[in-house]
């Protein structure tokens, strides 16, 4: 098992953050989405939120990959349309490449 953290930043918008919030709540899910993160490999993922900043943890089996993961998903009408949805609510960070959406965080401690 594998565990990748990574951010985005939502734009500071307390409308905006609020409807991200009810799209991410369990009875709102895509189950089309809801499969292909299962299916790619990721076996756990948590969302976090402090302001406008989100933190995701992903627990991932061996068989994932984020190469792999971008092909499925590039391929996945219902997944580009959830995404192109979270683009409302959401922004790069400031040091984000072009077309760069949530970013690998590095691991700088550990107890």
């Amino acid at each position: 098992m594998k565990k990748y953290c990574l951010a985005v930043d939502l734009i500071d918008n307390p409308e905006l953050i609020a409807e991200y919030e009810n799209w991410h709540k369990k009875e709102n899910a895509w189950p089309a989405v809801m499969k292909s993160i299962t299916d790619s490999g990721i076996r756990n993922m948590e969302i976090y939120r402090t302001g406008s900043r989100l933190f995701m943890i992903m627990e991932t089996d061996d068989s994932f990959s984020f190469e792999r993961k971008a092909s499925m998903d590039d391929t996945n009408q219902k997944v580009q349309e959830w995404e192109q949805l979270m683009w409302k609510f959401q922004q790069p960070l400031p040091w984000a490449k072009k077309g760069e959406k949530w970013i690998l965080m590095d691991k700088i401690f550990q107890l």
